[in-house]
């Protein structure tokens, strides 16, 4: 009886986790959606929010990876989707483990975000996976980290948090294209999927 006991709580402890986890991930959602209208440059209006198309909030999608700084970086340029490009800086290597396989993607320092007290600890993640041009933005997703996201060398990744480049809703963008160093052999069903409506033009 204890036992049956021990175990109907533990059942109940994880699916109360999951549902807060859920309702979170549900509430970043929603102020992702409602910074495209306080954003001047953004490419969606409010009419265009009912087009955006999220994965059902997975938890075993938020993993916690170990990091391993690059130490004598040198900037790099890093293509964009219109044909120009970004100054970027391999800061870290990030190893952990998902869908039990392991894995290693690397996050970058932009070098026009360095000098600026704002944005000085900001950290860029982009990266493709096998559901690119299915079920996601042919050109893959980005994650946003901080320098302050870091707690001794591990840093806690959610993919649930996964969004689109705006080049995914219109042209006239400059954004990064994910380097072949960052493909995940697996299908990423956590994030952001493709944009339902049709892609603007600027």
């Amino acid at each position: 009886m204890k036992r049956l006991l021990s175990f109907l709580l533990l059942l109940t402890c994880l699916q109360a986790g999951a549902q807060n986890f859920a309702a979170l991930t549900e509430a970043h959602r929603d102020a992702y959606k409602k910074a495209f209208l306080t954003d001047d440059h953004a490419p969606l209006k409010e009419k265009d929010l009912e087009s955006l198309r999220f994965f059902s909030p997975d938890s075993t999608c938020r993993v916690t990876a170990k990091v391993t700084l690059l130490d004598n970086a040198v900037a790099f340029k890093m293509p964009t989707f219109d044909g120009r490009s970004k100054d970027f800086i391999r800061y870290a290597v990030l190893r952990f483990e998902l869908k039990g396989q392991l894995h290693e993607l690397t996050v970058y320092r932009s070098v026009a975000l360095m000098t600026n007290p704002v944005y000085k600890d900001y950290l860029f993640l982009p990266f493709t996976d096998q559901t690119n041009g299915g079920q996601t933005y042919d050109g893959g997703r980005y994650l946003d980290l901080s320098m302050k996201n870091m707690s001794g060398n591990v840093v806690v990744l959610d993919f649930n948090k996964a969004y689109n480049p705006y080049c995914a809703y219109s042209d006239g963008y400059q954004c990064p294209v994910p380097p072949a160093e960052n493909d995940l052999k697996l299908p990423l069903e956590a994030g952001e999927q493709r944009f339902a409506g049709d892609k603007k033009h600027r």
